[in-house]
């Protein structure tokens, strides 16, 4: 386990533009460096305990999808060579394998969702209407059922300290406009199934996920991070069964751990004994280890690397 863990990032020498519940992102000009920190969030709430190895499993996880799938859709990523991009600053070694240089692009103000389980937020509407984001669903489905097919169910973006609301597709097509929609729907259900067929073959199961776009240049474009720990919920293959909850390679551990105490899912939030803290960083490095098929420490930490 890398004993350093970043909490929040310092480059003096940039023009720091936000902070996110993980991500830290700082002004190139004509591009943005964005970094992954160690923070992690439960219910839009940030923890005040780091998770280490979680800024680089999450930063090595992205690339890795952003160079398998640009042939899907293109994406933002340019390169993690950031000494190259940015600058050799003794401020920027601690970002090594956690910041990648990304093209600027206009966030558009939806999260693009796809279900193909039967888990989280959906399987408590589904409980409570028989249906999830407006859509229909068969009768006597259980928890962590596998879904007739994906379902792409947006919601929108909340402020940090907020919880995003799922809408149904009318709902964002009022917000990004029927063209702009429909591509967006189109392009992250066949993501989604192109991501999940290679997981399969990996022993992971994709429950669901989120992507989100951009607008460059009036083109769409794949922004922020794709299909990690942080994004989906991936469950191992060995043992699945639906009807109860599965274990998982990502967050969900933590949610499981702060639902059990009484806490109002506001600030501030718990602080995570050791041994969760511990668990957690295993389960995340398992995740990249099984999906791209190296060890964390054998990932490059700079150049942009081949195509997978």
């Amino acid at each position: 386990m890398n004993e350093v863990t970043l909490t929040h990032s310092n480059v003096p020498e940039l023009t720091l533009l936000a902070r996110g519940k993980v991500r830290d992102i700082y002004d190139l000009g004509d591009a943005l460096l964005i970094v992954a920190t160690d923070r992690i969030s439960c219910f839009d709430v940030v923890l005040p305990t780091p998770i280490p190895d979680k800024s680089r499993v999450l930063t090595q996880m992205s690339r890795f999808w952003f160079q398998r799938t640009g042939a899907v859709m293109q994406n933002h990523f340019l390169t993690m060579d950031i000494e190259d991009a940015v600058g050799r600053w003794e401020s920027i070694q601690i970002l090594k394998g956690r910041a990648m240089v990304v093209e600027k692009a206009q966030p558009l103000p939806i999260e693009a969702v796809v279900r193909g389980y039967l888990s989280g937020s959906a399987w408590k509407e589904y409980q409570q209407t028989g249906a999830v984001c407006g859509i229909t669903l068969p009768l006597r489905l259980r928890e962590s059922d596998r879904l007739p097919s994906p379902l792409f169910t947006p919601a929108t973006k909340a402020p940090q300290g907020q919880h995003d609301e799922n809408i149904s597709f009318q709902h964002m097509v009022g917000i990004v406009g029927r063209e702009r929609a429909e591509a967006i729907r189109g392009t992250s259900l066949r993501l989604y199934e192109d991501a999940s067929a290679y997981a399969a073959k990996r022993g992971i199961i994709i429950a669901d996920t989120k992507f989100e776009f951009g607008a460059c240049k009036d083109e769409l474009m794949l922004i922020d991070e794709i299909l990690t720990p942080d994004s989906s919920r991936f469950w191992p293959m060995d043992g699945y069964a639906g009807g109860r909850p599965q274990p998982s390679f990502d967050k969900q551990y933590v949610r499981n751990y702060v639902e059990e105490l009484r806490w109002n899912k506001r600030p501030p939030a718990p602080a995570l004994p050791p041994e969760i803290v511990r668990k957690t960083s295993e389960k995340y490095r398992e995740a990249l280890e099984r999906i791209t098929g190296s060890q964390l420490s054998s990932l490059p930490v700079q150049e942009s690397g081949d195509d997978f």
